[in-house]
């Protein structure tokens, strides 16, 4: 059986896969994100983090980012 590849990290591109929203959308749903968890803007917002934001759930959007 073929071992899947997870990623840590979330990015514009597959927030508009998520959502079906713009990238300026999904930039500043990020930025809105790393805000709230005081990051700076050079750090990454992992999935786990994105999905309690979000209220989704980590194993639908793990479908959705790795097809």
């Amino acid at each position: 059986m073929k071992k899947r590849f997870f990623r840590l990290c979330i990015y514009p591109k597959d927030v508009m896969k998520i959502t079906g929203k713009s990238e300026t959308y999904s930039r500043t749903l990020i930025a809105k994100i790393k805000a709230s968890l005081n990051r700076p803007p050079h750090q990454f917002i992992t999935i786990e983090e994105f999905c309690q934001y979000t209220g989704l759930e980590k194993e639908k959007v793990l479908e959705i980012i790795t097809d």
